[in-house]
């Protein structure tokens, strides 16, 4: 099943509050929006299927993508955009510095990374998104509880980020993900997995948790203020899956 290539971008339509670029990201990155909550990342956003998804069905959280191809960009930030969706944002720029320079220890609930580039060839492995830098930054800023969803359908690479994440992090897992039936054409978590699962091609799921810091006096608490903690899987996104 090929790809299809992208509809153009309505040239009406304004994506100022959607997309931005690095040069218009504030310090401090919570600033992007309105309010106060819970921050979810997609790294990798696509068509922008899993942000509408994600940002409607738990709009008591915020949500960024950060995308690095220009075009997939502007294109997941017009459908955000056309539908209003007022608690997620589009980045066009560079995840891993925006990882690295500008999200403080403990600040995200959750990283969502979905069917990430391959890179088949041995020599360009070093390109790969899931990295040792990459894995520790995303192991230092997400809070206690918070989760790290990858996904892909490169068996070899699951294999070796899994591997990766376990020598270079503290989370705990990988907690199994059960593939759900789609109750409709879009039901999906990214275009992606729509189109592995059509073509009756597999896909690797996991999710990792952050434990809770050690304490010797007194039982911790989560840097997570949201009421999902007490069961994540009724509120947070994690219930879409």
């Amino acid at each position: 099943m090929g790809r299809r290539a992208l509809r153009k971008v309505d040239p009406t339509l304004d994506l100022s509050r959607h997309l931005k670029t690095w040069d218009d990201l504030p310090r401090p990155l919570a600033l992007l929006f309105e309010r106060e909550a819970p921050l979810e990342i997609e790294v990798g956003s696509g068509k922008g299927l899993f942000l509408q998804s994600a940002a409607t069905g738990v709009p008591e959280h915020n949500f960024l993508g950060v995308e690095i191809a220009h075009k997939y960009a502007r294109f997941a930030a017009a459908r955000l955009a056309r539908h209003a969706i007022a608690n997620v944002v589009v980045v066009d720029g560079d995840a891993q510095r925006l990882f690295a320079e500008l999200l403080p220890d403990e600040s995200l609930f959750a990283v969502h990374v979905y069917f990430p580039d391959p890179w088949w060839k041995k020599r360009h492995h070093k390109r790969r998104l899931m990295n040792e830098r990459f894995v520790r930054d995303v192991a230092r800023t997400l809070a206690a509880e918070g989760r790290l969803h990858f996904w892909s359908d490169v068996q070899d690479y699951f294999d070796a980020t899994l591997a990766l994440i376990a020598a270079q992090t503290p989370l705990e897992g990988p907690l199994q993900v059960a593939e759900r039936a789609a109750e409709h054409d879009l039901d999906y978590r990214t275009h992606f997995e729509r189109r592995m699962r059509l073509g009756e091609r597999p896909v690797y799921r996991a999710e990792f948790r952050k434990p809770e810091p050690q304490m010797d006096d007194s039982p911790s608490r989560s840097r997570l203020s949201d009421p999902v903690r007490e069961n994540p899987e009724q509120r947070s996104i994690d219930g879409l899956t």
